[in-house]
C-alpha cells in the first residue's frame, strides 16, 4: 500500500486524496444502503473505515465531514458518527455511487452562488428579465403537474435568476455545474413524485417564494428563499 494512501499523519490533502475522500463517501452510503442501517445507527469507527477501504484516517475523516454537511451523518462528539439520513434508493438510478460526493457536493457551491444570484436579480432585474422569470415559473408549474420530467424547465428557471443578476460570471459559473445540478433536479422530482402530492407542491411553493420575492425586489427575501429550496432540495434525495 502507498505511504500517501496510509499515511495517518498528513495535515493537508495530498493530490490525488479529493478522489480517495469520494471513494470513501460512497463508500460509506454504500455500506449503509447495503448493511440496510437505520436513522440514528452508529457507523463503523474511523480506524475500521479506513481498513475497510485501505485509506488513511485522515481521508475517511475528511469523506465523514462531506457526509455530515450533506446531510447523511452526524458526528457526536467522544461517540462516533452516525446515520442522520438514508438517501433514496432511487437516487442510484439518476447518479452514480461514484460521483455521489461529487455531485452533492455541487449543493455547497449552489448555496453560495444562487442564494446571492437571487438577491441581486432582485435588486437588479429588467421588467422584461422578470416577464422572462415568470414566464419559466409557469412552464415548469405545467411540467410538474403534468408528470413530464420538469428538470429541463427547473435548469431554465435557476438561470435566468442568474442572468438576471447582470454579472455573466454568475453565468459562466452555474453553467459548469449544469451537469450535475440537472442530475439532482431530475432526480428530486423523481423521488418527490414517489411521495405524496404534497412533495411536489412544496418544491412549486419554494420556486413562487423566490420569484415573489424577485418581483417584490425583496433582496434578502430572495436570497433566503433561494437558500431554503436548495436546503430542503438536498433534503429530498433523501427517504
Amino acid at each position: 500500500m502507498s505511504s500517501d494512501i496510509m499515511d495517518n499523519g498528513a495535515d493537508h490533502p495530498a493530490p490525488g486524496e479529493g478522489r480517495l475522500a469520494d471513494r470513501a463517501y460512497a463508500g460509506i452510503v454504500q455500506l449503509i444502503l447495503d448493511d440496510q442501517m437505520a436513522i440514528g445507527d452508529r457507523l463503523p469507527s474511523e480506524l475500521a473505515l479506513a481498513a475497510k477501504f485501505g485509506i488513511s484516517r485522515t481521508i475517511v475523516r475528511e469523506a465523514l465531514a462531506r457526509l455530515a454537511s450533506d446531510g447523511i451523518t452526524q458526528t457526536r462528539l467522544g461517540a462516533g458518527s452516525f446515520v442522520k439520513r438514508r438517501p433514496s434508493e432511487r437516487l442510484g438510478s439518476h447518479v452514480p455511487m461514484d460521483g455521489l460526493a461529487t455531485t452533492l457536493g455541487t449543493y455547497e457551491v449552489r448555496f453560495v452562488l444562487e442564494a446571492e444570484a437571487a438577491r441581486l436579480a432582485a435588486q437588479r432585474r429588467s421588467s422584461q428579465q422578470l416577464a422572462a422569470i415568470e414566464k419559466a415559473l409557469e412552464a415548469l408549474r405545467t411540467a410538474l403537474l403534468s408528470n413530464a420530467p420538469a428538470h429541463d424547465e427547473d435548469w431554465r428557471l435557476h438561470r435566468l435568476i442568474a442572468a438576471a443578476t447582470a454579472n455573466a460570471a454568475f453565468i459562466e459559473v452555474l453553467d459548469q455545474l449544469q451537469a450535475q445540478v440537472m442530475q439532482v433536479m431530475h432526480a428530486g422530482v423523481d423521488i418527490s413524485r414517489s411521495r405524496p402530492p404534497e412533495a411536489i407542491k412544496a418544491m412549486m411553493d419554494e420556486h413562487d417564494d423566490i420569484v415573489e420575492a424577485i418581483r417584490a425586489q425583496d433582496a434578502d427575501g430572495a436570497a433566503l428563499a433561494m437558500r431554503w429550496h436548495l436546503s430542503q432540495g438536498r433534503k429530498r434525495l433523501m427517504p
